[in-house]
């Protein structure tokens, strides 16, 4: 068993895969909390979207893909408000047109683009394919996300809940939005090495909507989200060197499958559970 868990991490790729997924999957898993409760999933998917003609465009320049990633989220954030704010087209909409227009971009542009670099990996990821370069780039990426939710932490929470309240004692929530779609932009460049473009929408939404149906207190859903993600990374990171399968797709499998089991069997809210009460409560009635 021993030689089970240390045998992958004898290759210094896998190291280095383990570290990214940790960092990506705790980090994603905070901010998830705050878009399930606010109803941006919709928006992750956007902006998480929206970074790969960013990509392109500083593989082109020789720039670390970070900056045009951050780059370019911030531009879709950006073009969203302001289409949603300058006529009649309705939120979910201006994140339709927005981030399909940008990624189609972006596929435009691997597709004319030279390069002996396989682009199609920002799509679908390159978690074994992360160097140490990349990952010191998560790690401060990372970092600067946890630091600013951790400070700003009781103002988001107020926005999340009651923007109305917040404004009222002072707090700006067009300021507070702004900043968490900006830490979203951020976000979504930790997690692109690990699981590409497509599949960053599931760190994104899956963690966070599974503590939701754990409990109802926000702070423990803050502690339960980002362990249930690195648990399910370094699972799906074990399964898929085992069974020889794609990373970032078995990562994403066994958050999907996690969130499964619990939406069936969580303690007070998963459906058997419910139906098993129920069926239990009705026998006593008939009892009586």
């Amino acid at each position: 068993m021993i030689d089970l868990l240390l045998d992958p991490f004898n290759f210094g790729f896998m190291t280095r895969a383990l570290g990214a997924t940790l960092i990506a999957s705790a980090v994603c898993a905070l901010l998830s909390c705050w878009l399930v409760l606010i109803g941006w999933s919709l928006m992750g998917d956007a902006v998480s979207h929206a970074v790969l003609p960013g990509v392109v465009l500083a593989y082109l320049l020789d720039w670390p893909f970070a900056v045009g990633a951050v780059v370019f989220g911030l531009l879709a954030v950006a073009l969203i408000w302001a289409v949603r704010d300058g006529g009649r087209v309705k939120e979910d909409a201006a994140i339709g047109i927005v981030f399909t227009t940008l990624f189609s971009l972006g596929l435009v542009l691997i597709s004319v683009t030279p390069s002996q670099t396989d682009l199609n990996h920002i799509v679908f990821g390159n978690l074994l394919g992360v160097s140490r370069g990349d990952l010191v780039q998560i790690a401060v990426l990372g970092a600067v996300v946890a630091v600013v939710v951790l400070l700003k932490r009781r103002d988001l929470t107020l926005f999340a809940f009651d923007p109305t309240h917040a404004a009222a004692i002072g707090l700006n929530p067009r300021f507070l939005g702004a900043l968490l779609l900006t830490l979203l932009a951020f976000t979504a460049v930790t997690a692109l090495q690990v699981v590409g473009v497509v599949l960053v929408v599931a760190m994104l939404i899956i963690p966070g909507a599974t503590a939701y149906l754990l409990t109802d207190r926000f702070g423990v859903m803050l502690m339960i989200a980002p362990l249930f993600s690195a648990v399910c990374g370094v699972v799906g990171l074990y399964i898929s060197y085992y069974w020889d399968t794609s990373p970032g797709g078995m990562i994403v499998l066994v958050q999907g499958t996690g969130f499964g089991l619990v939406y069936l069997f969580a303690p007070r809210r998963g459906i058997v559970v419910l139906w098993l009460r129920r069926r239990a409560a009705s026998r006593r009635r008939a009892a009586v």
